[in-house]
């Protein structure tokens, strides 16, 4: 099949790669592809993610260019209020229409892959191929006639995590086998038609830096592995670069950053021992069985909910008490110290202070940001405040999200919901 070539926007989602980390390999000579990218291109640029700087948020204020307020998509994990329970939300649950299906909408050409919270695929006037929480490759490509070949190419949806826990060995081999696989697809797909606007995310980024930044950074028994990762995706960032024409544009960007964790910090046992969570069984199997006596409980990350009658299931909290006691509890978590004691929250906001538009209300009443080393978690099955890190010793930061790019104006590009309007003013 011959076509007449178009120029086209690549995009390349390095999920969770930091700008300090990006910034410190280059100058150190690790990376010649980025070394000579940046150079010649946009340099590299610091941006800011979202609260809380989680995938499913922040890729989904990426792909719609809207605040959590707007695309109602709030955490990793979620709530329905009344009757109470929790949920993972999916693509679904997303409010506004993608970058993808306004391009299509306009006749563009799109292919996509591997993007945080596409599932179930929507339809477009070309390829969608679904991220994680995809259970399973027949159920998360569009259009279906799509699933043969990449069953025959052994694509990988996601690594599994489970191996971080058991078998790191066998877990980084999958990471190096995952990001192969991966970007030969992309580039094959790539190939075979005039697509206008492609995009690709790499999901294996987040996952050696959740399991193995400690190996990195202590000179660890997978530091060479973790390095060695790096050097690859740098030479196949190289390749995509080569594989471009002149007009062509293409951006790389992350998500959000990531840093070591030094504590996981309870939310759920800090509210209890402070006398606001209460529950009705001894041994609590998750949020659910909080009791109609609790006043706050909270969800990964860091966001805290007001029991407030009359819009929770169990709520006992009377509206005319809802101000004080936010205020009483925003208080209280600025004062929670480490056992080093140092101080824990960088940032305790209202979500009317970092959030805005018609799903206003579902988001967490309180929402919570620590300073880096400090991962905030809500298991209600654990009576300690603090705990080690375990298998998974890195975690996400807000401030140190790198962009860069090829024929693109990143000037005014500040956080992770901007670079949306630049790609449709440029589209070819």
């Amino acid at each position: 099949m011959f076509f007449k070539r178009k120029d086209k926007v690549v995009v390349i989602g390095i999920d969770g790669v930091p700008y300090t980390f990006l910034k410190e390999g280059i100058e150190k000579g690790k990376y010649p592809n980025l070394k000579k990218f940046v150079e010649e291109y946009t340099g590299l640029k610091q941006y800011n993610s979202v609260y809380p700087p989680v995938s499913s948020v922040a890729w989904t204020s990426y792909m719609t260019g809207k605040n959590p307020g707007e695309h109602s998509i709030f955490g990793f994990v979620d709530r329905t209020a009344s009757p109470f329970r929790l949920k993972i939300p999916l693509g679904r649950d997303r409010t506004v229409k993608t970058l993808w299906k306004k391009l299509s909408e306009q006749g563009k050409k799109v292919l996509v892959m591997n993007v945080p919270l596409t599932f179930p695929p929507e339809e477009v006037n070309g390829i969608l191929i679904s991220g994680f929480l995809t259970p399973d490759i027949e159920r998360g490509v569009y259009p279906p006639s799509l699933v043969p070949y990449l069953k025959k190419r052994d694509y990988v949806i996601d690594v599994d995590p489970g191996l971080g826990h058991t078998n790191r060995k066998r877990f980084m081999e999958e990471i190096h086998r995952t990001l192969d696989g991966r970007m030969k697809i992309f580039l094959e797909l790539l190939k075979k038609d005039n697509y206008d606007f492609a995009q690709c995310n790499i999901m294996e980024t987040d996952r050696i830096n959740h399991f193995f930044w400690s190996d990195y950074e202590d000179n660890g028994e997978f530091k060479e592995d973790f390095e060695g990762f790096y050097r690859k995706l740098d030479r196949w960032i190289g390749v995509i670069l080569d594989s471009l024409n002149k007009n062509d544009k293409l951006l790389v960007l992350s998500d959000h950053g990531f840093c070591r964790v030094r504590f996981n910090v309870q939310l759920n046992q800090f509210l209890k021992e402070e006398g606001y969570l209460f529950f009705d069984r001894d041994a609590p199997k998750d949020i659910t069985d909080l009791s109609k006596e609790s006043r706050a409980y909270s969800l990964i990350p860091g966001r805290v909910y007001i029991n407030l009658k009359g819009r929770e299931e169990k709520g006992g909290v009377l509206e005319g008490e809802y101000d004080k006691l936010r205020q009483e509890l925003k208080e209280k978590l600025l004062e929670l110290k480490s056992p080093d004691n140092e101080s824990i929250l960088k940032e305790v906001f209202f979500r009317e202070e970092i959030y805005s538009g018609q799903y206003l209300e579902k988001a967490a009443d309180i929402i919570v940001h620590p300073h880096p080393g400090f991962d905030l978690k809500a298991d209600v099955t654990t009576e300690r405040l603090f705990q080690p890190p375990g298998a998974i010793n890195g975690m996400h930061t807000y401030n140190d999200a790198v962009i860069f790019g090829k024929n693109f104006d990143l000037r005014d590009i500040k956080s992770i919901q901007d670079p949306l309007t630049m790609i449709m003013e440029q589209m070819p």
